[in-house]
């Protein structure tokens, strides 16, 4: 016992959401559904911007790097969950376990910062109108995406270091379905209140300051909104912000519950990671298709152009 305590754990067993053959299967089944509806959804809603010119807007823009955002999370952690729903060893090795944490938190915590920007986007665009086209120029929306992506990295780096310095000497045996710092932090030979302060700290920049930002943004939004006589300019001007805001609150809602409350059960602390992990990104670009004139009348003209190809080749064939 003694010499496993001094010796680094070098691979994790990752103990899933269940050790029962039948509901793993099952979970399998569902798992997989959900990540092609996914991958599906979020290269449509990505292909639609591209061909569609009239997409080529500062709000699609941000809205492309979301999805990118939101198919790379789900990617870093989805399919090994499923491999290892299939197999009796669900064994990772520490490189692998630290490189999944790492992009983990990047892809995550960019999710954060694009979504604030989008909401300061849909500000402009309500509260200043005319001003718009000079503010949110080419310049601007790549800067913010940029700058989106560069925060989320500089906070992933913190926090993956935190939770990767500590020794692991003891159990490698993670009560998770993927490498995620509150069930790592757990495992540690050592008191983990440094790291945890630090993450929660970071989880504060990259949280509770977007949702900050975000409060504000809709808060001039609604001022703004109300004072439109015409109930259909408001009806208008709201739903340009219904879909934004309805993921907003599925993201954050969930994220806060993982890293800025107290500790929960277990069990818990797994489902709300299903919940963010795999059922947000595959609800995202659901949300935005499905409440979005234009996101449906691109999708329109997509089959369109490709259905009077493909019924003419079926024609000469």
């Amino acid at each position: 016992m003694s010499q496993t305590n001094q010796t680094q754990v070098t691979e994790f067993f990752l103990l899933g959401l269940s050790d029962n053959p039948h509901t793993q299967q099952l979970l399998f089944i569902l798992f997989l559904g959900v990540y092609l509806a996914t991958v599906l959804g979020n290269v449509l809603l990505l292909t639609l911007v591209q061909v569609d010119s009239l997409l080529h807007t500062p709000m699609y823009f941000f809205l492309c790097n979301l999805s990118l955002a939101d198919l790379c999370f789900s990617t870093n952690i989805v399919p090994q969950a499923l491999v290892h729903l299939l197999s009796r060893k669900k064994v990772i090795s520490f490189t692998r376990c630290a490189a999944q944490l790492l992009l983990f938190f990047i892809f995550g915590c960019t999710q954060c910062a694009l979504l604030a920007v989008m909401s300061w986007d849909r500000y402009v665009a309500i509260c200043n109108p005319l001003h718009y086209p000079s503010i949110m120029t080419w310049k601007m929306c790549v800067q913010l995406a940029v700058g989106s992506w560069a925060s989320g990295i500089l906070v992933s780096v913190v926090d993956a270091t935190f939770t990767l310095r500590l020794p692991y000497r003891g159990s490698n045996s993670i009560a998770h379905f993927f490498c995620e710092a509150p069930a790592l932090l757990i495992l540690a030979s050592t008191d983990t209140w440094t790291s945890e302060m630090a993450i929660f700290l970071m989880g504060v920049v990259i949280l509770l300051t977007p949702v900050s930002l975000i409060l504000v943004s809709y808060g001039h939004i609604i001022v703004t909104v109300v004072r439109i006589k015409s109930a259909a300019g408001r009806l208008k001007a709201f739903s340009t912000c219904g879909s934004h805001l309805t993921v907003v609150i599925l993201f954050y809602g969930s994220a806060i519950v993982t890293y800025m409350t107290p500790k929960s059960s277990k069990e818990q602390e797994k489902l709300v990671s299903v919940f963010y992990t795999m059922v947000t990104p595959m609800l995202n670009p659901l949300i935005y298709s499905l409440r979005n004139k234009d996101m449906k009348g691109a999708l329109r003209k997509m089959i369109t152009r490709s259905l009077p190809h493909r019924l003419g080749v079926c024609h000469w064939q």
